[in-house]
Parts: C-alpha cells; sequence; structure tokens
C-alpha cells in the first residue's frame, strides 16, 4: 500500500474530474480521482478484489492516460458490491394495433 500512497501524494491538486459526481452511501460525493483514492485507502477493506480493481483503473486513468470512464464505472462497481441489483420495471404492453373494418362486397348477377 505505500506505493498507492505515494502515488496519491504525488498528484497536483487539480485532479481528473468525473463526468457526474459519485454519491456515497453515507451521504457525500466524490468528484475526482484524488478524492476516490483518498476514498478507498481510508475503507478497511480496500484489500478486497473489487476495490482493487477500482484502485488500479483510478491509477491507470491518473498515471498513463487511461479511460477516466473505466475508473469511474469501476469506483461505481465498487461501491454497489453486494447490494441486491435492482427489480426491473415492469413492461408495458404496446396498445394492439387497430384493424380495418372488413369491407362489404354485394354479389350482382
Amino acid at each position: 500500500m505505500a506505493g498507492i500512497r505515494t502515488y496519491l501524494e504525488s498528484l497536483n491538486a487539480r485532479s481528473d474530474v468525473f463526468d457526474d459526481p459519485i454519491l456515497l452511501p453515507g451521504g457525500g460525493e466524490i468528484s475526482t480521482l484524488r478524492e476516490a483514492g483518498d476514498y478507498i485507502i481510508a475503507l478497511r477493506e480496500h484489500g478486497l478484489p473489487h476495490w482493487q480493481v477500482a484502485m488500479r483503473c483510478l491509477i491507470d486513468a491518473a498515471e498513463h492516460g487511461g479511460i477516466l470512464m473505466m475508473a469511474e464505472i469501476a469506483m461505481r462497481r465498487a461501491l454497489s458490491h453486494g447490494r441486491p441489483k435492482p427489480a426491473p420495471e415492469p413492461r408495458q404492453l404496446a396498445p394492439a394495433p387497430r384493424r380495418k373494418r372488413a369491407k362489404v362486397h354485394r354479389m350482382t348477377r
């Protein structure tokens, strides 16, 4: 973990900003890579695989020009790890198509 701490210390104050802030379970939000890294470091369970993946994505985005959206997605997935997936909304059936009336034909002789 010492490498991650030195990495976080080396980040400048102007860290990359996520497109949308990430809401935390206890209130508050994370909006930069640095805030996300500090949050993970402060966790007791930061050694779990889903947090390790999130930290790897944060480091890739900051140091190696990785994709910032991947870091954001990894953080959101790590925060929601272990929670049940929300139930899908019931689909509404489309109304039945309207049918044309049958034409009436008369037979003539």
